[in-house]
């Protein structure tokens, strides 16, 4: 997530200047054509303006459909913010006996470890996601958790190495954590460490838990439906290629600097109408690791600092900071 208040043109324009400089080549071969071999292929600009109006609604359409995909996951991810304090007060609350510090902290760090497991399952890559962008750090200030750290060696520092050794094999981390949770709660209740009433209030917050997982799993293996983001694309390309034909049939009455400004015009079109598909496209995948991406492990580390702070642990992390005005 960039954190500044305005992305600068020139760091939008090396973001997207591929589009700028391929349509500038292809129209400078356009009218250089045009005006050396007398070659006057043009095309009436409206029929050309009615096709860039339509291309235009399309990609409001698909950009749209994008942030509501971004804004739901970060919805979900204040949902786990939420229930997560209110599990932590209730722990706190709750939790009675000779020995209730060391049973607070041990429900506080497992369910830590389920943030953890959680982000890094949501960091994989999928083949519809730019996993190019994270590996190159081109904008994004680390590489996500996937490619740097070992989930198992940062569960160390919340779970036993018997819990760790019991996730090996397992298909989704986080589920079987929250499952452990959830069967830990059930023999405290056994122990008398709290009564019926609150054992229930206890599971309300782990099947919430479960929701908000599912959620953020349904965004992160279903992708935005391809069929519409492939047609934005095309008809995207197809429109770029005819702006210069269209701004011909306008240029072939000027002559001078004036007929050699519009293949610039023309590369401005293009640019435009590339770097709105553009946005769309990397606004889809909100959990894949990149620079727009909600930033999940930010979110996570808040909700460790709060929980921890709870029961008044020590050697508490610091809040991530944003590099460069980037913040995961």
């Amino acid at each position: 997530m960039y954190t500044k208040r305005n992305y600068g043109f020139w760091m939008t324009f090396n973001w997207s200047k591929k589009p700028f400089i391929l349509g500038l080549i292809y129209s400078l071969l356009i009218y250089g054509a045009s005006h050396l071999i007398d070659f006057h292929i043009y095309i009436p600009w409206q029929p050309i303006s009615i096709l860039g109006i339509a291309v235009a609604f399309y990609l409001g359409f698909k950009n749209n459909s994008s942030y509501d995909r971004t804004w739901e996951a970060r919805k979900i991810y204040g949902g786990i913010v939420n229930s997560s304090r209110s599990f932590g007060a209730a722990i706190v609350a709750f939790v009675q006996g000779a020995k209730s510090d060391e049973l607070k902290k041990e429900l506080i760090y497992r369910h830590v470890a389920w943030l953890t497991a959680l982000r890094y399952q949501l960091r994989l890559s999928r083949p519809w996601e730019h996993n190019e962008d994270r590996l190159s750090k081109l904008y994004a200030p680390t590489v996500c958790e996937a490619y740097t750290n070992s989930l198992d060696q940062e569960l160390e520092n919340y779970i036993t190495k018997e819990e760790i050794v019991e996730l090996d094999g397992k298909t989704n981390t986080a589920t079987q954590i929250m499952k452990k949770q959830s069967q830990r709660l059930q023999e405290l209740r056994d122990q008398d460490a709290f009564e019926d009433f609150r054992h229930m209030e206890l599971h309300q917050l782990v099947v919430s838990f479960y929701t908000d997982q599912g959620k953020a799993e349904r965004i992160k293996n279903f992708p935005f439906p391809r069929q519409y983001a492939s047609t934005a694309l095309w008809l995207t390309l197809m429109f770029a290629l005819f702006v210069p034909l269209g701004l011909l049939d306008i240029a072939k009455s000027t002559s001078g600097w004036v007929y050699w400004v519009c293949p610039v015009l023309s590369a401005l079109i293009i640019w435009v109408f590339f770097l709105m598909e553009k946005i769309g496209d990397y606004s889809e995948n909100p959990f894949e690791g990149t620079y727009n991406d909600v930033p999940i492990t930010s979110i996570s580390r808040g909700i460790e600092i709060d929980l921890r702070e709870m029961i008044d642990d020590n050697d508490i992390p610091p809040a991530i900071q944003d590099e460069n005005g980037f913040l995961l």
